[in-house]
């Protein structure tokens, strides 16, 4: 998980700080036996064991704050070993420094003392806080209100490169690209998204990546987290530092698909809580199980789809926003679904969902519009025929957030 620098220097200094503080309070309370048996404090006992312990405290906090900076909190595990580090580094200090102070010269036998029953304690204590509610609270604050979108219905979008004619094609003949009516269609496409209440935030340009413009295929959004893409196609990997910058701008958590993973977003449809991940030409079963973990952190279940004879998952189906599957059954097999209907034409397997109500189609689809209409949907249609001419559709043109 990448989270911006501001927010986590924030997030790792209070993390520290708060469990620094309870480590030291818990040391301090635990340590007075009077305090556990007569429930009673004896504040002699507790200001010298305070003291004994304010500089443990005092490396344990800046200690963590500085491992946190540099994502401890990732996983688990590790979590757990900083906080065993962390916590023996700051009491053989505190002890080291507390023998010198005395006139004690820290050999080996003092400095042995380090693992007596108060400093074991204390060592316990960092040991187990951070991994546990030390991990919590800094996810926590790192994302609270993290994203600058939340609220708002954000569409990235990514004008077409002067060199489009050039992009890919796979599963086509390749036809002649008319680029400036591919431009005229661009904007009609984002002018709509706009006029259907879509906030359009455009990702900058890429003059010499002729598939930029089908952003969807860069990444994939799971609430305020953003899981930036591995193409399987070796030419489309320079698309994604572009929208990675701006997903971060937007306060998005960032996580990639490592390599030997691929995985193109264009593979991915969401229904509800379920994740229908394409296995296709671009996305291998490594991609799936990496996103698969990342999903499950999100409250998603991922299900993998085999894809034949289709450039991605949602160039054979997309679903209606009542979570009915349509599109085509020559590519996936529709028993995958909860509810599948096929539609009559090609390039109505394909749907934006605009609004609970609204959906965008390809103008090439007017029997699609027709029964998507009779289910009393509001179907916006926009001519992308230039861009169908290199596989693409309506989905692949933007990433929609929110």
């Amino acid at each position: 998980m990448t989270v911006a620098w501001g927010r986590r220097i924030a997030a790792s200094i209070l993390t520290a700080f708060l469990v620094a503080l309870l480590v030291h309070i818990g040391t301090v309370v635990l340590t007075n036996e009077a305090y556990l048996a007569a429930q009673s404090a004896s504040w002699a006992a507790i200001v010298s064991i305070s003291g004994y312990f304010v500089l443990a405290s005092i490396f344990t906090f800046v200690l963590l704050a500085v491992a946190a900076i540099f994502d401890i909190f990732a996983t688990w595990w590790g979590a757990l070993i900083a906080g065993v580090v962390i916590g023996v580094i700051s009491t053989a200090l505190d002890t080291m420094i507390y023998y010198a102070v005395n006139g004690q010269k820290p050999t080996i036998e003092v400095l042995w003392g380090f693992t007596g029953e108060r400093n074991l304690l204390f060592i316990a204590l960092v040991a187990a806080l951070t991994p546990t509610f030390g991990r919590w609270l800094y996810r926590v604050i790192a994302q609270y209100d993290t994203a600058t979108v939340r609220g708002r219905r954000v569409a990235l979008v990514r004008i077409p490169a002067t060199n489009l004619a050039e992009g890919i094609v796979t599963n086509i003949d390749r036809v002649e690209v008319d680029s400036p009516k591919a431009d005229e269609q661009w904007d009609a496409y984002v002018a709509a998204l706009a006029d259907n209440g879509w906030e359009t935030v455009e990702v900058a340009s890429a003059e010499v990546l002729p598939d930029s413009v089908f952003v969807e295929d860069t990444a994939v959004i799971l609430g305020d987290r953003a899981v930036i893409a591995r193409s399987g196609a070796e030419q489309r990997r320079g698309e994604t530092p572009g929208t990675e910058a701006v997903l971060t701008d937007l306060g998005l958590r960032i996580d990639r698909i490592q390599e030997p993973g691929t995985l193109d977003g264009g593979d991915v449809l969401r229904v509800g809580t379920t994740l229908y991940v394409g296995r296709s030409e671009r996305t291998n079963g490594e991609g799936i199980r990496q996103l698969r973990g990342m999903a499950a952190e999100e409250g998603y279940n991922v299900v993998a789809v085999p894809v034949k004879g289709a450039l991605h998952l949602k160039s054979a189906v997309t679903a209606l926003p009542d979570g009915t599957v349509i599109g085509s059954a020559a590519h996936v097999d529709p028993a995958v679904f909860d509810r599948f209907l096929p539609v009559p034409e090609a390039s109505g397997a394909a749907v934006l969902v605009l609004a609970p109500d609204a959906v965008l189609l390809a103008a090439s689809a007017p029997k699609t519009a027709e029964l998507l209409t009779d289910l009393g949907y509001r179907v916006v249609t926009v001519d992308i025929s230039e861009f169908e001419k290199l596989e693409g559709c309506v989905t692949c043109l933007s990433i929609l957030i929110g």
